[in-house]
This record gives C-alpha cells, sequence and structure tokens, in this order.
C-alpha cells in the first residue's frame, strides 16, 4: 500500500474522533462504509457486535449515557497496511458528580477504499498492537 494512503488512513481515524467528541453522528458515520461493524472489548456492558450505523450508534450512546463529558483523545496513531491501531485516552466525568474517570485503551480500525469498515475495542492497548501484527513496544 503507498505510504500516502497510510497517512490518509489515519487522517481519517483522526476525524472519526473529533466527530465522536463533537457528538457529530453524521460526520462519524460519513467516513463508514454502511455495512461498518464494532466489536467492543467483552468486558463492557453489552458486550458484542453491532453492526450498521443504528447499532453501533445506540450502542455508544448507552455507553455515554452515564457520563455528562466524554473526550477520546487519540495519543498515537499507526496505521499498518489498511488498518490503523489508535492508542487512546479516554477522560469522562460522571453525570451530577465532579468525579472524573479517565481509561487508556486500544482500538484497532481496518479501512476499505478509505471508509471504515471495521473497528474493535481492547482494554489492554498491547492487545491492539498484537492483533494488528505489530510489536507490543511500538510506542
Amino acid at each position: 500500500m503507498p505510504k500516502h494512503m497510510s497517512e490518509l488512513n489515519v487522517e481519517i481515524v483522526r476525524r472519526v474522533y473529533a466527530a465522536s467528541d463533537r457528538g457529530d453522528w453524521d460526520a462519524l458515520f460519513g467516513f463508514a462504509d454502511s455495512a461498518i461493524e464494532w466489536e467492543s472489548d467483552p468486558r463492557v456492558p453489552n458486550a458484542g457486535t453491532y453492526r450498521g450505523r443504528e447499532e453501533i450508534q445506540r450502542f455508544m450512546e448507552d455507553q455515554a449515557a452515564p457520563f455528562d463529558r466524554s473526550v477520546t483523545e487519540p495519543e498515537h496513531l499507526i496505521a499498518k497496511g489498511d488498518q490503523v491501531v489508535a492508542l487512546v485516552r479516554i477522560r469522562r466525568r460522571v453525570r451530577d458528580t465532579s468525579a472524573e474517570i479517565e481509561l487508556r485503551i486500544g482500538h484497532l480500525w481496518t479501512l476499505h477504499d478509505g471508509k471504515v469498515v471495521r473497528g474493535q475495542a481492547f482494554a489492554e492497548r498491547e492487545r491492539a498492537l498484537v492483533a494488528a501484527g505489530l510489536p507490543r513496544s511500538i510506542v
């Protein structure tokens, strides 16, 4: 894959996170294939594999419901072929409190022809790297 395609994939993933933080579902799914699939980490509530905008958006909204603020910051984006590993920091404030939580997790994105076709979340960042065939110590 030409380097420019990998760079484009990284930019698309960066824009997905920006749209998500704005709550702009139309923009977010504008970067996605209509048959997009999302696989959550098995430890989150309602864990599973979700397909299409309606299922994925409902799952994401349910995950965000207990929080009045949620920011996902991609700290490292690593392209490998048609995949992008995102090592992210998620900061959330619990609704109606001052309590904040911070998570550092990994996402693995698969793209085809400039569209996201699959995303997968991993509670351990290293698992996202390994799933993409990258060394655990890359960052």
